[in-house]
C-alpha cells in the first residue's frame, strides 16, 4: 500500500503543474507532440502503479496513448528519435539539457523504452521504477528553459529545423 500512495502522490504532483503561462499553439508541432507524449506516458505509468490496469483512469489513459501510436507516424514526428541521436552526437550540451526521459527513450544506446505504454528504464529488471524518479521526470518537462526552447523559432526548434533540412533517410 505504501508504494501505491507514493505513485499517487507523484500523479497528483503531475496534475499540479500548469501551462497556463504558455501558448502551446506556438510550440513547434513535433516537439510539442513528443513533449505531450512523454507526459502522457508518465501519467499512464503512474496511474497503473498507483491504481491498477483496470481502473477507469488507466483505461482512458491507455486508449489515449493507443491513439497516439498512429499519430506518431505522421508528418515529421518520426524524425524525433534520429533528431535526439543527432543532438547527442553533434550538440552534446543541448542533449544533456534535455529531459532525462527523452534522453533514455530515444537514444539508440540506452535500454529505456515504452513497453505496453509504460516507461521501462531497464528491461532486464523486474523492479518498479521508484516513485521519486517520476518527480524528476515531471520537473524536467516543466522547466522554463525546456518550455521556452520548444516554441517555433526557439533554440530546440531551430536545431530541429536544421536537423530536418540535413536528414537523409
Amino acid at each position: 500500500m505504501i508504494e501505491k500512495n507514493e505513485y499517487m502522490r507523484e500523479l497528483e504532483y503531475l496534475y499540479s503543474k500548469s501551462l497556463v503561462l504558455e501558448s502551446a499553439s506556438d510550440f513547434d508541432p513535433v516537439l510539442w507532440f513528443h513533449w505531450l507524449d512523454a507526459v502522457a506516458h508518465i501519467d499512464y505509468t503512474l496511474s497503473v502503479a498507483g491504481y491498477s490496469y483496470e481502473s477507469p483512469k488507466s483505461i482512458m489513459a491507455g486508449e489515449y496513448i493507443r491513439w497516439r501510436i498512429d499519430e506518431e507516424k505522421k508528418d515529421d514526428r518520426p524524425l524525433f528519435k534520429p533528431f535526439i541521436n543527432w543532438l547527442k552526437k553533434n550538440h552534446p550540451d543541448t542533449f544533456a539539457s534535455l529531459p532525462g526521459l527523452w534522453q533514455g527513450i530515444y537514444s539508440d544506446d540506452d535500454p529505456a523504452q515504452y513497453r505496453s505504454f509504460r516507461i521501462i528504464l531497464d528491461p532486464a529488471s523486474s523492479k518498479p521504477i521508484p516513485a521519486y524518479i517520476f518527480h524528476t521526470f515531471i520537473d524536467d518537462f516543466f522547466t522554463k528553459n525546456l518550455l521556452k526552447s520548444i516554441y517555433k523559432g526557439a533554440s530546440l526548434s531551430k536545431l530541429f529545423a536544421t536537423f530536418r533540412s540535413e536528414y537523409k533517410v
